[in-house]
């Protein structure tokens, strides 16, 4: 888990981790349609805390780019959106994979 100071926390969630949250969601909407929910409870998993606040206009942006796409929700505002990745978002996780996979060798195996 992550811990650093409230005021520091919140530059690192805005600069970094946005970015992780992103990659997390588009690789786990690869593997099956996933939903806010659980996508928080997810990434809660994994030590990061995301607000409701956060998370759903992450993903309305990560639809409109196009690397989403919703279906679902007809029951209301508050009805279970599932999120399932486009082809171009496909795109998108295979391209952030491979510089992971730079970064990583990089960053941790060259210490």
């Amino acid at each position: 888990m992550i811990t650093v100071m409230n005021e520091n926390k919140n530059i690192l969630a805005r600069e970094i981790l946005l970015a992780f949250w992103k990659v997390h969601i588009l690789h786990h909407a690869a593997e099956g349609p996933v939903y806010g929910l659980w996508i928080a409870g997810e990434l809660r998993r994994h030590g990061y805390e995301i607000s409701p606040g956060t998370l759903y206009p992450m993903l309305k942006r990560m639809v409109e780019h196009g690397w989403l796409e919703r279906s679902g929700g007809g029951g209301g505002a508050k009805s279970r959106q599932l999120c399932k990745i486009t082809p171009e978002g496909a795109k998108v996780l295979e391209e952030l994979r491979s510089q992971i996979r730079e970064l990583h060798r990089e960053v941790v195996e060259e210490q």
